[in-house]
């Protein structure tokens, strides 16, 4: 080829990339909120020469004109000015000059639409008729390679199966829509969106010729066993056409077709062929089915070939039957540690031998106060606390109880003894009865109150011996422990020393090794 065909070649396509970059429209519009950029263009010979100067100006009313300086967001690069993104106070009249040329552009900025990803005025339109090349390709004359990503959505979405910033297929009706290119940029320590939009209308044209839908040759995994559905899909004009797969299949018990019509406009038919495998066997697999379309001077075949399925187990079923006995097994523990959470802490403490008297210098592990006043009534409760609390407590659970009648030698002060005996005690065991408050264990119950909450030295537990409606005769003061919980006694069934009642109390009392 002669050298001069080469540089008038070389020179058309320095026109035209130039002409791609530059903008020549007096009025231009640009989107809030993206990337922007303006190319200084006024003439083709100044491209051969580093050393001319662009100057940027903005004109802001009749008279007042000001030259544009760098900043972070707006910064000039080679002949070009960029928007770092553009912004609604960058509206206005904006001049570039090279020497004694000059042009100008007056920019109006729109607001970004904040439902959508594009912006209703800015889409390129693009009209492809039924079964011609549909082509949408992401590319941008300036900003191609500064991004980092580019992605492809249709309407705002995500497109079904398709991760490529470019389509290239056949149309149909339902490529219809919006077909939004982003462009992922990274400038300033910040990312920014820039868009463009196609707008795709599909025409109907009648004339296009009817065409099966998918591959030539399709490759389709199948379990054994199981059933599997292979779809033939067509576009007809209308029902003269026909579609059906290879005859070899017809006698074939475990094999039926089924045909789907749906119509669209104009008067043209989308057709399903449906071939369904109830079971699918070894004969199945490896063979070809080939689907048929016969209609007005059209044939056309596609073939599906069935291949055995690799790792055909049902790997999620099985984890989710393991998740669900899982959290079963895990919710059924919960619940059996919430019921039987004493018996777990009674257990721990005998097995890790825990024992809360060795080094706090008291004598007793519990004093108990009860009703002194001897009658018919309640004779039970002196029972109570004389015979059945302690032989349960010190004789088979080992600990060591001071007890009024039993333990208080005759003649001394009873006032200090009492104050004596509870700072010895390490809990204040109270057996509570309506007739329970009288003078001679008043003050047993506000000492042993004074300890809990002034000295915090002892512990205060309180057993209902018999059924009480109304606490009101307890001091207030009660409510102020951190737990006033009640333990009932329920006569015949609390006897055993494997009663619930006798496991709380256990846990109540100091931890100890039992002897």
């Amino acid at each position: 080829m002669p050298l001069r065909v080469l540089v008038i070649l070389f020179l058309v396509f320095m026109e035209r990339s130039t002409s791609d970059l530059c903008v020549f429209r007096d009025h231009i519009t640009a989107l809030e909120g993206e990337p922007y950029y303006l190319k200084c263009c006024l003439s083709t010979d100044h491209h051969h020469h580093r050393n001319h100067t662009v100057r940027w100006s903005k004109r802001y009313g009749p008279n007042r004109t000001v030259p544009l300086s760098s900043s972070e967001r707006i910064i000039f690069n080679d002949d070009a000015i960029e928007f770092w993104p553009m912004k609604m106070i960058d509206e206005g009249m904006y001049t570039c000059t090279v020497g004694r040329k000059e042009n100008q552009w007056n920019i109006t900025v729109t607001k970004r639409s904040e439902h959508g990803c594009f912006h209703p005025k800015y889409l390129m339109t693009k009209e492809v008729e039924v079964g011609k090349s549909l082509s949408i390709n992401c590319t941008h004359d300036y900003y191609q390679t500064e991004a980092y990503q580019i992605s492809l959505f249709k309407d705002c979405s995500p497109i079904p199966g398709n991760h490529k910033p470019y389509i290239r297929k056949n149309a149909v009706l339902n490529d219809a829509g919006n077909y939004t290119c982003i462009f992922f940029l990274y400038k300033n320590r910040r990312s920014f969106n820039v868009t463009k939009t196609f707008n795709v209308k599909i025409k109907d044209n009648t004339d296009i010729m009817p065409t099966l839908y998918g591959n030539n040759v399709n490759y389709v995994q199948a379990e054994l066993g199981k059933e599997k559905t292979l779809n033939c899909t067509a576009l007809l004009r209308d029902p003269t056409g026909i579609i059906y797969w290879n005859e070899e299949h017809d006698n074939d018990t475990n094999i039926y077709k089924e045909k789907l019509i749906s119509s669209g406009s104009n008067g043209k038919l989308y057709v399903s062929s449906l071939l369904k495998i109830k079971i699918v066997k070894e004969e199945n697999l490896n063979v070809w089915y080939n689907c048929t379309l016969a209609s007005a001077g059209v044939l056309e075949t596609i073939g599906f070939f069935l291949k055995k399925k690799e790792g055909a187990a049902d790997v999620s079923r099985h984890i989710f039957i393991i998740v669900l006995v899982s959290s079963a097994a895990f919710i059924f523990l919960v619940i059996m540690c919430v019921i039987y959470r004493i018996d777990i802490l009674l257990c721990y403490r005998d097995l890790i031998r825990r024992d809360e008297t060795l080094t706090d210098g008291k004598e007793y592990d519990a004093f108990v106060s009860y009703l002194k006043d001897c009658q018919p009534d309640n004779g039970d409760e002196h029972k109570f606390a004389l015979e059945i609390l302690p032989e349960a407590l010190e004789k088979h659970f080992g600990y060591k109880l001071c007890i009024f009648e039993r333990d208080i030698i005759p003649g001394g002060a009873i006032v200090d003894d009492i104050h004596s005996l509870i700072k010895k005690s390490r809990r204040l065991i109270i057996v509570l009865s309506e007739n329970y408050m009288c003078d001679k264990v008043r003050y047993e119950l506000e000492s042993g109150l004074h300890e809990a909450l002034v000295e915090r030295k002892i512990k205060i537990i309180l057993i209902e011996f018999t059924p009480i409606s109304d606490f009101t005769f307890l001091p207030q003061s009660l409510e102020l422990l951190k737990s006033h919980r009640i333990l009932k006694w329920k006569a015949n069934k609390s006897l055993s020393y494997n009663s619930r009642f006798w496991k709380n109390l256990r846990y109540l009392m100091p931890a100890k090794i039992a002897k």
